[in-house]
């Protein structure tokens, strides 16, 4: 910790005390004994801290400590509806609900200080006000310009952006109307007037191609180029390994070893071998790219990164978190080649437990890059000409094949929860037009490597949990009792129970899952269920992963594509060597709070990033289908409306203004819409016909309608289902664990 740090963490400590009171400027000074010559250091620290909502200073002067004072720090989640949540910066606390008019001029993201204004009660949140903004998240603005006789305005693409950019004539900066620009923010609203901007940059018409994906890397403001020491670093990185950089590393190069990906995978940071032990037992060795060696902590290719946090993966293109000389080049695990690596070697026994492990720096040589869909074909489909083209690994795939198998076994015994949701590929054209949207499939390939990649993360998050130093874990907490209870009295209702909600284990809830599996609720069970946990998110402390049954859990296996798993290689290997002293310690108990908070607001923003540019494209799919007939499945119900999923994962709206044939009431409870004269039931999981009633780009929106024939649908009072073009798939996804 650095002696700034040091002294704001005293200042801080001592405003916290239960017998301090609010102090003046100069009070402050005189009890903490500040020299004469420190006075403007003194100063300049308070002011930091107040600009970081640590402490405030009222309006007489005194400064106090913010908790003491019933402010807290955060950022501002703003809705579409004009309202908005406050997630406070420390972990464990409620979110405090914020109506509109307490934002007094906050956007969405920024940080904010607010003040609790009335305390929550059962089913009901706190409510806030903001009472100043500590920093501005939305400097710059992505939208469509309109342009009128005197002035123009712009209206954001990010709907939770509630209220139109006021552009002045003179800042038009020759944008017209229909175009997707850029606005700087010159201006900040106030609690009645609207923010003010210029023109900045004009991405195109909004309609034209490309307009559309630019406007999504600007708006999550992804940097597509690095900055030139960032890449001056590292092209000074050698493009292969010598002799030198092997030394004091375990030579793995004689092991047979393999990368599974998919077939557009460049970036290959993890490879896996594995052998039968003459005990019976499986010795896997899991063999992670040394990205540690070529980006060095602070320097500019390590500060670009945590900047980044993570790569991010468009529809059509792929923002890495490191340079392509390092990610796709001599950081990547290509076959044929020498390259650097952290190997975790593990003895696992028929029950899947690990017996002893391994971790240590290597070198290795990569036999074959294999793709997911060789290894299936190889292991389900017996393909010949595969069986001859990799015929020295054979033997190999069928052995990582039984692994898998008990460990997923294991897993799902001690309660680990598997839901059963489809995710999409969008197929594009050399113009980047959508062809085809389908589901993505996930096979015994990609179940294999998830398993040892979960394997592996779980012993090294153990072992160095028990050696007790700073790390990084990936922590799922338990779900709120709240949303346990509501959700037990919804399963209840529909016949089947949930016992022992006041201690609630993963293993119930799976149990759960196969009991509704297969049938005409599993849909609708599998949705409340996941809208009823909490996210999983990084943490410098361990509190366990519910989702994945785990008391200790960790990113360790991708450091080419995400920015924990670099962090705690680092803090492996320094434990390893023997550099880690206690002043090193104390610095990351400092560090890794805020690089944890940073990495998990960047794995955010790229989820929400990359979910915009598949549903943009699966809106612009949509348009040309205008007018034609679907069959679908009610997969999710609202107040205004239920959402629609088509075979191919494309999901649109019907409104519930469009349900002409009664009035229909949304029942919260039972997540159904229900017609109050006929007593026609919608529910998450019925089956529907719908007809595209209309494609919207500008808000990434699909409107179904009803088909007027279709009065036969699961959870009515009819009883015969729609007959469906072909039938569903049902693929498994892994929730992002």
């Amino acid at each position: 910790m650095d002696i700034i740090a040091r002294r704001k963490a005293k200042i801080l400590r001592f405003m916290k005390e239960d017998s301090y009171r609010p102090l003046k400027f100069q009070e402050l000074a005189i009890v903490l004994d500040v020299p004469q010559e420190d006075i403007d250091i003194f100063e300049s620290l308070l002011l930091e801290l107040v600009r970081e909502g640590k402490i405030h200073k009222t309006r007489k002067g005194r400064y106090g400590a913010s908790g003491r004072m019933s402010l807290y720090s955060g950022k501002i989640q703003a809705n579409e509806r004009g309202y908005a949540f406050f997630i406070h910066d420390e972990e464990g606390f409620k979110d405090i609900f914020i109506p509109g008019e307490m934002l007094n001029g906050a956007m969405h993201n920024d940080r904010v200080l607010v003040r609790i204004n009335t305390a929550g009660v059962r089913e009901k949140r706190p409510e806030g006000e903001v009472i100043r903004i500590l920093e501005r998240a939305n400097k710059t603005i992505v939208g469509t310009f309109e342009l009128s006789r005197h002035f123009g305005f712009v209206i954001p693409d990010d709907k939770k952006l509630v209220r139109d950019i006021f552009i002045p004539k003179e800042e038009i900066k020759g944008a017209k109307t229909g175009q997707k620009v850029v606005v700087e923010i010159t201006l900040w609203p106030e609690k009645r007037r609207n923010a003010e901007g210029r023109i900045i940059e004009i991405l195109g018409h909004k309609d034209e191609p490309g307009a559309d994906i630019l406007s999504i890397l600007r708006a999550f403001k992804l940097k597509e180029v690095f900055p030139g020491e960032v890449l001056k670093q590292a092209g000074e990185a050698v493009q292969e390994v010598t002799g030198e950089m092997a030394e004091g590393r375990k030579d793995l190069r004689n092991i047979t070893m393999v990368t599974i990906d998919g077939e557009d995978a460049k970036d290959l940071d993890d490879a896996v071998s594995i052998q039968k032990l003459e005990n019976g037992n499986y010795r896997l060795g899991v063999h992670i790219a040394d990205v540690s060696y070529y980006v060095k902590e602070n320097e500019p290719l390590d500060i670009e990164a945590l900047e980044r946090g993570t790569s991010v993966y468009l529809v059509d293109r792929v923002i890495p978190m490191l340079p392509k000389s390092l990610s796709n080049g001599i950081c990547s695990l290509n076959p044929g080649v020498d390259r650097l690596a952290f190997t975790v070697m593990m003895e696992i026994d028929h029950s899947g437990r690990v017996l002893d492990n391994e971790i240590f720096e290597s070198v290795i040589n990569i036999n074959e890059r294999m793709t997911y869909t060789d290894v299936y074909k190889i292991l389900e489909k017996n393909e010949e000409y595969l069986f001859k083209r990799y015929d020295g690994l054979i033997d190999k795939f069928y052995l990582m094949k039984e692994l898998a198998v008990i460990l997923r076994k294991k897993r799902m015994s001690r309660g680990a929860i598997d839901f059963d949701f489809d995710e999409a590929k969008v197929i594009l054209d050399d113009e980047g037009k959508p062809v085809e949207v389908k589901r993505y499939e996930i096979t015994i390939a990609n179940k294999i490597i998830e398993e040892f990649m979960l394997v592996c993360n779980e012993t090294v998050a153990e072992q160095f949990y028990w050696i007790g130093i700073p790390f990084v874990y990936r922590v799922h907490e338990e779900p709120e009792q709240e949303k346990m209870e509501k959700f037990s009295e919804f399963t209840y209702n529909l016949g089947y129970p949930l016992k022992g909600i006041n201690s609630i284990h993963p293993g119930m809830l799976q149990e759960l899952l196969e009991k509704v599996k297969g049938t005409k609720e599993e849909m609708i069970v599998s949705t409340v269920m996941l809208r009823s946990l909490q996210k999983a998110r990084y943490s410098h402390l361990n509190d366990g992963h519910f989702g994945l049954a785990a008391r200790f859990y960790c990113h360790f296996t991708s450091p080419i594509r995400r920015y924990p798993d670099l962090v705690i290689h680092r803090i492996m290997k320094e434990y390893l060597k023997g550099d880690m002293d206690e002043d090193r310690i104390d610095e990351l108990k400092t560090r890794l709070a805020e690089i944890t908070r940073i990495c998990s607001e960047r794995e955010k923003d790229a989820e929400e990033a990359e979910r915009a540019t598949v549903d943009l494209k699966k809106v612009e799919f949509m348009r040309d289908k205008v007018g034609e007939e679907f069959d679908g499945v009610i997969s999710s119900v609202t107040s205004f409306g239920m959402f629609i999923e088509l075979d191919n994962t494309i999901e649109g709206l019907v409104r519930v203004g469009d349900l002409d044939d009664d009035y229909y009431i949304y029942n919260e409870k039972q997540y159904s819409l229900i017609g109050e004269r006929t007593k026609k039931a919608y529910r998450i999981g019925g089956q529907v016909k719908v007809l595209v009633a209309r494609a919207d780009l500008d808000t990434r929106q699909i409107d179904f309608v009803l088909v007027k024939d279709n009065d036969k649908i699961n959870g009515s009072k009819s009883s015969k289902p729609v007959r469906k073009a072909r039938p569903k798939q049902k693929r498994k996804r892994k929730v992002k664990a």
